[in-house]
């Protein structure tokens, strides 16, 4: 089976930015759709974005210009690029196989004030 290894988490200061990595673990990557969820302290899991084999992407409103997703098929890694980074944006971020369902193991992402 397919393991997705999230990186690029940290703590920065609002406005900051960050660069997460979804890697998994070998191909056809480039088949499915993937997507990038996060979960605060307290909240339920949420989809971020998401971005298809074709590379068309989907954002929820509240990252929508903030956030941006892309994927490098040859590397077999999806990427969420993170700017103007704020309070809120705190929490363990996730990619995620959509079609397989796959779950990678997180990455904490902490931003202060």
């Amino acid at each position: 089976q397919v393991q997705l290894v999230e990186s690029g988490g940290g703590l920065v200061q609002a406005g900051g930015s960050l660069r997460l990595s979804c890697a998994a673990s070998r191909g056809p990557f480039f088949i499915n759709a993937m997507g990038w969820y996060r979960q605060a302290p307290g909240k339920q899991r949420e989809l971020v974005a998401t971005i298809t084999s074709g590379g068309s992407t989907y954002y929820v409103d509240s990252v929508k210009g903030r956030f941006t997703i892309s994927r490098d098929n040859a590397k077999n890694t999806v990427y969420l690029q993170i700017d103007s980074l704020k309070p809120e944006d705190t929490a363990i971020y996730y990619c995620r196989d959509i079609v397989v369902g796959t779950w990678g193991q997180g990455t904490q992402v902490t931003v202060s004030s």
